[in-house]
């Protein structure tokens, strides 16, 4: 595995305290905010992983629209919206950009792909010249389950050297699939891409090397995959489910 360090087009962020003064409000009262000083991200694979609630998708699509993404997801260039939902974080946040910017770039995220598909087929309407659709293999995203969708995009849209962000995009994909996940994004790290991924899936959360963030109540730590919360309680379940199941079900 490459470690891409002169492709590190995100090489970290940081919050800018100055800028707020009250610490009561979404979203700066989650609890990845409470700690939040300044992170850095590998140069290949970063997760972001934790419970809901705890601010990762918030911190995700800040640090998307920070960069230039549109809130609700896709490349660098889509600028539609279907509602205004998302927070102010961006307002506080600082990237530290790497020398080299991507030449290409996605931000995903399972609750707003539709949406995207949905914008993707207006503007292929309009157009004259190829359409936007053919780079995502050339059917069109609605009439694909939502896994199928999304993971066309992954395998024909993304083409290396790119800045890829995604919000739990395992949200549309079988175990299965999650593996052929993680062979797609070895395959663009090598062409010389970033990722950043939040994801509640240890399968997902295995490549090799990467850094992962997991955040609590308590702060952001670097942890091994073997030391995530998510890949103990599903090690506990499978090694003693009955156990498990028992407590449960009192």
């Amino acid at each position: 595995m490459k470690l891409h360090h002169d492709t590190q087009y995100i090489r970290g962020m940081y919050l800018n305290r100055e800028r707020i003064s009250s610490y009561d409000f979404f979203p700066l009262n989650l609890p990845v905010i409470n700690h939040l000083q300044e992170l850095a991200f590998h140069p290949n694979v970063t997760y972001v992983v934790g419970e809901n609630g705890m601010g990762k998708s918030t911190l995700l699509e800040g640090i998307a629209i920070a960069y230039g993404f549109n809130p609700e997801g896709g490349t660098l260039n889509f600028n539609f919206s279907n509602y205004d939902s998302h927070s102010n974080l961006d307002e506080y946040l600082r990237l530290k950009k790497g020398v080299y910017k991507p030449q290409d770039h996605f931000f995903f995220r399972a609750e707003t792909f539709y949406n995207l598909a949905t914008n993707i087929e207006e503007l292929d309407r309009e157009a004259f010249g190829p359409k936007i659709i053919d780079s995502f293999g050339g059917k069109s995203l609605h009439q694909q389950s939502h896994g199928e969708s999304f993971f066309a995009a992954f395998v024909e849209r993304f083409q290396g050297n790119g800045l890829y962000i995604l919000d739990e995009p395992e949200a549309a994909l079988s175990p299965l699939r999650q593996m052929s996940m993680l062979a797609r994004i070895n395959e663009l790290v090598n062409q010389g891409s970033q990722f950043i991924i939040s994801t509640h899936s240890p399968v997902l959360m295995a490549y090799p090397e990467a850094k992962i963030l997991q955040i609590t109540e308590a702060g952001i730590n670097e942890v091994a995959l073997e030391e995530s919360d998510h890949y103990l309680l599903m090690k506990q379940f499978f090694e003693d489910k009955d156990r498990l199941l028992h407590h449960l079900f009192q």
